[in-house]
């Protein structure tokens, strides 16, 4: 039996060389659920997804997102996305390519968003993602920092956490640290 099926793959195989096309690469698993969960995309308006390398390649694509309430009001920040072969059952690698001074997101662009590491489910879904990051800028968490002295200022002086973002969205320095304009 398993040979038969064997045969039938290579007879599919050469009927598809036969016709001058390029053989069929089978879709992985991780792309089929990628595939479904772009095409369920329901973003916030002042989010938006793009794919740098074409459609051929979903496994890698960018989200901006410009945050239209708190502290970062105005800004447009920049994430890459890479999708395992093996997705859902490992959440996407995230990183901010937009320089960013922020409790949560470190000056070479990690991210720390739980639903990214500990809390990650297969339920969970590139939507999801978006959402938690689009969150991180309406409501910054200096309880769970990856950039430390931002999340002290946020804490002790919002005031000054405020003026510090709006600096460094301006294109400024923020202590010894310059930040590209993104506003």
């Amino acid at each position: 039996m398993i040979r038969l099926f064997k045969v039938k793959e290579k007879q599919r195989e050469q009927a598809e060389n036969a016709n001058g096309g390029a053989p069929i690469k089978k879709q992985t698993a991780g792309e089929l659920r990628l595939h479904k969960d772009i095409s369920e995309l329901n973003l916030p308006k002042s989010c938006a997804i793009t794919f740098p390398n074409g459609k051929d390649d979903l496994m890698s694509f960018e989200v901006s997102i410009r945050p239209d309430e708190g502290y970062y009001l105005g800004g447009t920040f920049l994430f890459s996305f890479q999708v395992s072969p093996i997705y859902p059952h490992e959440a996407p690698k995230v990183k901010c390519k937009t320089k960013v001074y922020h409790p949560n997101i470190d000056l070479e662009g990690n991210v720390c968003l739980n639903i990214l590491r500990e809390d990650w489910k297969p339920v969970l879904n590139i939507n999801t993602i978006i959402y938690g990051l689009y969150h991180l800028f309406t409501e910054p968490n200096y309880e769970d920092p990856l950039n430390h002295d931002a999340a002290a200022v946020l804490r002790d002086n919002p005031k000054m956490f405020e003026s510090n973002v709006r600096r460094a969205m301006a294109g400024g320095y923020v202590g010894q640290t310059f930040f590209p304009r993104c506003v």
